[in-house]
């Protein structure tokens, strides 16, 4: 099994980077929605973005609102299924997914982790923007009040096994600004995203990945 490692803050790697296959497969592929405002603004984004880059800044806060996770990178996907999100601080790891299984790296451990899939996803979020189910299965859609001069989309989980209770899209004339999770254990995870490029082209080994020599390997895909 892959040994959690635990950084200053005290939020294990494996975790930061378990938010970020949620968030990053809830980017990848959402199906048509026939609704106004923020769920049409989230509709014509993703149908019009194939293939997407941009910076982000994550951060999380427990359930008394202190900050107890902040790091930085780049992300970049190719709907479906297909993904990559570069960690710089303030440890370096690289989290990748080729539609067949999810691998992640830990730089610090060098250690590599590789999982299935359909396993990696689950029944969490994640599976909403994989491409793997259908948005309206899972979810339930409902545009938000206008804040922080974002429109928003929040989506509450129809399975109540669910490790979210919510995620919130915030979007500005037709573009992801940020992202909201919310757990069930209280904490708060917050993606604002900079920089972002729409319809790059992207090169296909951006998203096939071959463990480091020398690292250890642990393959949970069975």
């Amino acid at each position: 099994m892959f040994k959690k490692h635990k950084c200053e803050s005290g939020v294990s790697l494996f975790s930061t980077t378990s938010i970020a296959k949620k968030v990053l497969l809830l980017l990848l592929s959402l199906p048509t929605v026939a609704h106004a405002d923020a769920i049409q603004s989230l509709d014509n984004f993703f149908h019009s973005t194939p293939t997407m880059r941009a910076t982000f800044h994550q951060t999380v806060l427990n359930k008394q609102g202190v900050k107890i996770q902040d790091v930085t990178g780049v992300m970049q996907l190719q709907r479906t299924g297909k993904f990559r999100w570069d960690y710089n601080k303030p440890f370096v790891r690289v989290l990748v997914g080729d539609g067949k299984k999810v691998w992640l790296y830990d730089s610090y451990m060098n250690q590599v982790t590789v999982r299935a899939f359909d396993k990696a996803l689950g029944s969490s979020p994640a599976a909403l923007l994989s491409g793997i189910k259908d948005l309206n299965t899972i979810f339930n859609l409902t545009n938000s009040d206008m804040q922080d001069g974002l429109e928003w989309v929040e989506a509450t989980p129809k399975d109540e096994e669910s490790n979210f209770e919510l995620v919130r899209l915030g979007f500005k004339e037709d573009t992801l600004q940020k992202m909201e999770l919310h757990d069930n254990r209280g904490n708060t995870t917050v993606i604002e995203l900079t920089h972002l490029e729409r319809n790059p082209k992207l090169e296909p080994k951006l998203f096939r990945f071959k463990p480091p020599a020398g690292a250890d390997v642990s393959d949970e895909e069975s």
